[in-house]
């Protein structure tokens, strides 16, 4: 269980193994001496928050006394900050959140899905309230260790989503919110949740061109990967930051393991051969080989079927971008005519920003890119 304190804080106690242990038996005696002890309470102290004498208290913790009146026992987890089943209660509000937990993983797959499938506004919209429910659970001190884990899950999925619909300007936003999850992430003491929510707190840290702290982020959980594919996943976010920070010490380096572990890892939405080689080609353009990334065009290997719509598209703008360093302006047209497509279908204002960018000599492309934005812009701020 999270308290929280007159400061806002929370006291994660409660999420420790003792913790959850002592509240998965509704061992009451221990729950009050537990309480006790994190707060640095003696037993007078406890006694005047329950409104009960020390004595009884006392008779309490040595389970002397036992306490089975629902009343009473409501009484109790309200003014420890429990929920109540913890102490044997269902009441409605309760029945009805756990409810929330239960259908809170579909919910979060069905977001991903809509995200990886080209619509992150419905996973915006699917996310945000589960997102609310559990920040004001969290808020009222009853959030036991599955809320945080879902609250953290939650955010980052929130976090993403938002990175993906924001324009450029506003993607501090889609930062905040991962941040937010990996806040609630590193204390939890779940490996897998903390690198995962490092990995996409760091990638929108570099969408807002925070790129020393997004290399920090990236860097911690390519060490923190406990498995290839976390690793992989980690490596070539951690890639397309150094190309983006211009660093190419850390991007070659990258780059070198994403090839290693390609042949170690099936492809997933983040990594592939595909999405590996357009982060190549940008980190190359970012670190100023041009020529090599104008060499590397050519090879560019099939999207196969892991490849979702915003890596297609950021492929395209990536490949318009190149071929217009080639010399190339009509293949870089239909490239970035393409993406511009894409991203107008699937709402992504910040691709459309970066194809207005590119393609600056290209004034029927660049046209076609700010009308669509403009779109996006009027239909954002509705």
């Amino acid at each position: 269980m999270a308290r929280v304190d007159p400061h806002g804080g929370i006291r994660w106690h409660w999420t420790t193994p003792r913790a959850q242990d002592i509240l998965r038996r509704r061992a009451l005696p221990e729950i009050l001496q537990f309480h006790r002890e994190i707060h640095g309470l003696p037993q007078q102290e406890l006694a005047d928050l329950l409104g009960y004498s020390t004595s009884y208290v006392s008779r309490i913790e040595t389970g002397s006394r036992t306490i089975t009146d629902i009343g009473a026992l409501r009484h109790l987890a309200e003014r420890l900050g429990l929920p109540p089943h913890c102490l044997g209660i269902t009441d409605d509000t309760d029945a009805d959140h756990q409810l929330v937990i239960q259908l809170a993983d579909s919910v979060l797959r069905l977001a991903r899905t809509a995200r990886q499938a080209g619509h992150a506004t419905t996973a915006v919209a699917e996310l945000w309230p589960l997102v609310a429910r559990l920040e004001a659970r969290t808020a009222d001190g009853h959030a036991d260790l599955d809320t945080l884990r879902l609250l953290a899950r939650s955010r980052v999925g929130l976090g993403v989503a938002l990175g993906h619909v924001l324009p450029e300007e506003r993607l501090a936003t889609a930062a905040r919110w991962t941040g937010k999850g990996l806040s609630v992430a590193r204390r939890l003491g779940d490996p897998a949740l903390h690198a995962h929510a490092l990995r996409h707190h760091g990638n929108e840290l570099r969408k807002s061109g925070l790129h020393l702290r997004a290399l920090d982020r990236l860097g911690q959980a390519r060490d923190a990967a406990r498995t290839a594919t976390e690793r992989a996943e980690a490596v070539v976010l951690l890639a397309r930051a150094a190309g983006a920070a211009g660093n190419a010490t850390v991007f070659d380096k990258a780059v070198e393991d994403g090839h290693r572990l390609l042949g170690e890892t099936a492809p997933t939405a983040l990594f592939s051969e595909f999405t590996l080689h357009e982060v190549r080609l940008r980190g190359l353009m970012g670190t100023g080989r041009v020529a090599e990334a104008v060499q590397q065009l050519d090879q560019a290997p099939a999207a196969g079927l892991a490849a979702t719509s915003q890596w297609r598209i950021i492929a395209a703008i990536t490949a318009g971008e190149v071929l217009l360093r080639r010399g190339d302006a009509t293949g870089a047209a239909q490239q970035l005519t393409a993406a511009v497509d894409g991203a107008t279908l699937h709402r992504l204002p910040h691709q459309l920003q970066r194809v207005v960018r590119a393609s600056h000599r290209l004034s029927e492309v660049r046209e076609q890119a700010d009308d669509a934005l403009a779109r996006l812009r009027a239909e954002i701020a509705a």
